[in-house]
C-alpha cells in the first residue's frame, strides 16, 4: 500500500492546547488494540520513537545484507548460492518496505539513507561484526534471523498500521531465511569434524552479539516503558530474549553444539527461565555507536554502493520528470 506524505498534526506536544484531551483519546484507542494510521493524531513522542525504531530496523536490513552478500561468490554449491542470493535480495527489499513505513511519519528516505552512510544513525549490533567463515553465514541465517523473528512477530502486532503490515510480509520471508540457515547448520553439525568445529567456532564468536541482539536488559533500557505503553512493542527486551533462548537453545544442544562456558548458562526449573552472566551493555552501546570490528567496513561498503548507484536514482528522477539522462559510458 502506498501512502502520501502526511502533514504533521497540530497540538501534538505536551503543553500545546488540547494536547491532554487528544492524548487521552489516543491512548484509549491504542489500549483497545486499534491501529494508528498515517494522518491520525498522535503524540510527537510516539512519532519520534517510531521513526527512531523503524529507521534503525531499515538500516539493519541493509547492513545485514552486507556480511552475507560477501559470501555469495564462495557459497559451497549452486543451490546454496541461489538461496543466499535470494536471502540477500529479500533483506534489501525489507529495508525499502521499512524506509517507506518511516516516511509515512514524515522523515524522507533520502535523509534516512544519508544519516546511515554518514554514521549518524544506528543499526543492529550483530551487523558490526565480520562473517569470517561459511559457518558464520549459517549462524547468521539461523540464530540471528531466529532472534529477529521473535522481535518482528511481536512488533507486527504493534499499534502503528504501516509498520505492522510491513512486518507481517517481512516475517513470511524471514521464516524461509531461518529454515535455510537451520538446514545449513544441520549439514555442518552432521558433517566432518572440520565442519563441526567450524560451526562451533562460529557459535563461540557470535554468542555474545546474539545475547545482546534484543537490546539492553529491562533495568538498563530507557525506551521500553514508553514503547510498551503505546503498544509499539508488546514484550520487553528480556522477555524476547527468554523466548528466543527457550526455543533455540534446546535445538542447539540437539545438534551437539555448546554455549561458551564463560556465560555460565543454566536452566532454572523454578522460574522456567534461562540464567546466564549478564552481557556487557557498555560494550553493546559502544558497538552500535559505530565502534564494532566491522563498523567502518560496513559504512564504506554502503557509501560506495550509494555513490555508484547515483546515476540510477538520477535516471529515475529524470524519467519521472519526462527528461532523459544518458547511461554512464562505463555501463554501455
Amino acid at each position: 500500500m502506498v501512502y502520501p506524505m502526511q502533514e504533521m498534526p497540530l497540538n501534538d506536544k505536551q503543553g500545546d492546547p488540547g494536547y491532554e484531551e487528544n492524548l487521552a483519546a489516543f491512548e484509549a484507542r491504542v489500549a483497545r488494540g486499534d491501529k494508528v494510521e498515517p494522518g491520525d493524531w498522535m503524540p510527537n513522542d510516539y512519532r519520534q520513537q517510531l521513526i527512531r525504531l523503524i529507521h534503525v530496523h531499515a538500516n539493519s536490513e541493509i547492513c545485514g545484507a552486507l556480511p552475507e552478500g560477501g559470501w555469495i561468490p564462495h557459497a559451497p554449491g549452486f543451490k546454496r548460492k541461489l538461496a543466499l542470493v535470494s536471502k540477500v535480495q529479500d533483506e534489501v527489499g525489507h529495508a525499502q518496505l521499512l524506509y517507506r513505513a518511516a516516511e509515512t511519519l514524515g522523515k524522507p528516505r533520502e535523509e534516512m539513507v544519508e544519516e546511515l552512510i554518514s554514521g549518524k544513525s544506528k543499526y543492529s549490533n550483530v551487523f558490526h561484526y565480520h562473517a569470517e567463515t561459511w559457518a558464520d553465514v549459517a549462524v547468521i541465517a539461523w540464530l540471528i534471523d531466529a532472534a529477529a523473528i521473535v522481535n518482528q512477530k511481536m512488533m507486527a502486532e504493534g499499534s502503528y498500521g504501516p509498520y505492522s503490515r510491513a512486518l507481517k510480509r517481512i516475517c513470511y520471508e524471514e521464516a524461509f531465511h531461518l529454515t535455510h540457515g537451520y538446514d545449513m547448520c544441520i549439514s555442518l553439525a552432521t558433517g566432518s569434524k572440520l565442519q563441526r568445529d567450524m560451526l562451533q567456532d562460529a557459535i563461540n564468536r557470535w554468542w555474545k552479539p546474539i545475547m545482546m541482539f534484543h537490546g539492553p536488559s529491562d533495568k538498563e533500557s530507557k525506551h521500553t516503558e514508553v514503547l510498551m505503553r503505546w503498544r509499539i512493542k508488546l514484550k520487553s527486551n528480556d522477555a524476547q530474549r527468554q523466548e528466543f533462548l527457550k526455543k533455540y537453545v534446546p535445538k542447539m544442544f540437539n545438534l551437539g553444539l555448546t554455549i561458551p562456558e564463560e556465560w555460565e548458562f543454566r536452566y532454572d526449573e523454578a522460574t522456567k527461565e534461562w540464567r546466564y552472566n549478564e552481557p556487557d551493555w557498555d560494550e553493546f552501546l559502544n558497538v552500535v555507536r559505530g565502534n564494532g570490528p566491522a563498523s567502518a567496513l560496513r559504512l564504506r561498503t554502503r557509501k560506495l554502493a550509494h555513490e555508484e548507484g547515483a546515476w540510477v536514482r538520477e535516471a529515475l528522477a529524470a524519467a519521472a520528470a519526462g527528461e532523459h539522462v544518458p547511461v554512464p559510458v562505463e555501463m554501455n
